[in-house]
């Protein structure tokens, strides 16, 4: 498990007692019912509530569920079956969770459709998706339907279509947790996305091969990546480095980079931009062959993904 995922899911607490009873009911929940001494009503029969917002129950008859909280429910059953039971005793559950769903979208372990269980946070709905992926952006988006109201957060704003609230957060934020107001209330219907961030690669004859998340900055420079591959290996041929870089409907264009130069400040340093691939051959290959740079472009895809 990544420290990532590890953090997030410590956030990450099950519904209790308190929060299923509290937890708003909706069209297409299934709840059961279970009356003590009321053979009619099968606990065991999951009733759904209709699009109206009804469900109908054995000798209780046709009642509105949709938003009332589990325990409004228990009590308004309670208050029909006296009729036929002096005290009864009623027991609701949420046996499906259906009527909040929320989408977490790009880079989470999980992506897709889920549903709120109760009062969730930013934080906790991120877990929910199985953590953040490495190769996670700088920020995570969060759209709201205008009925929910604007988002508590300072970057909040209406888009265009004046039918959505939109806002973002900091990834570095919600992973160091500094600023617990930016864990935000989730509400139904509402998108998280985490785009993809943006990569450089460093592949070859280095200590820690791989992709890179840019961060902040439009562009790392070849010392900077080395930085983060932890420099370079001992069997390098570091004068005989390309940079690798992509052109639309094109092949990539080859940047020789005498890497020998550029680490003793004999030689600029280069920028290198999203998606460009630092690839170091070993002093085997000295003459960086197109058959290892073709061996660099494949394997760049499906390298590990580090976080600065």
């Amino acid at each position: 498990m990544t420290p990532l995922l590890l953090m997030l899911v410590m956030l990450w607490p099950r519904m209790d007692a308190d929060e299923h009873l509290s937890y708003i009911l909706g069209a297409d929940d299934e709840v059961t019912v279970r009356a003590l001494d009321l053979e009619d009503i099968d606990p065991k029969t999951p009733l759904r509530i209709d699009m109206r917002g009804n469900i109908s129950l054995p000798l209780a008859g046709r009642l509105r569920a949709a938003g009332l909280s589990v325990e409004q429910l228990e009590a308004e059953i309670t208050k029909r079956l006296r009729a036929f039971v002096n005290e009864p005793v009623v027991t609701v559950t949420v046996a499906s969770f259906r009527s909040q769903p929320i989408s977490i979208l790009g880079s989470v372990t999980k992506p897709g459709v889920h549903q709120l269980q109760g009062r969730k946070t930013l934080f906790e709905v991120i877990s929910m998706a199985g953590g953040l992926r490495q190769d996670a952006g700088n920020s995570i988006k969060i759209t709201r339907r205008k009925e929910w109201g604007p988002i508590p957060l300072p970057t909040a704003q209406a888009d265009s279509t004046g039918e959505f609230f939109v806002a973002e957060v900091s990834v570095k934020s919600v992973l160091e947790a500094k600023n617990p107001q930016e864990n935000i209330i989730i509400q139904p219907h509402d998108v998280i996305s985490v785009p993809r961030g943006q990569l450089i690669y460093v592949i070859g004859a280095v200590r820690r091969a791989g992709g890179f998340v840019m961060g902040e900055r439009e562009s790392i420079s070849v010392l900077q990546a080395l930085s983060l591959a932890e420099g370079l290996d001992k069997i390098s041929s570091a004068k005989n480095a390309k940079v690798l870089r992509p052109q639309p409907g094109r092949a990539r264009l080859e940047i020789a980079v005498d890497l020998t130069k550029v680490l003793a400040g004999k030689a600029e340093d280069v920028h290198l931009r999203a998606d460009d691939i630092l690839f170091v051959p070993t002093s085997a290959t000295k003459s960086a062959t197109m058959r290892g740079i073709e061996a660099a472009i494949q394997v760049a895809t499906g390298v590990v993904i580090w976080r600065r």
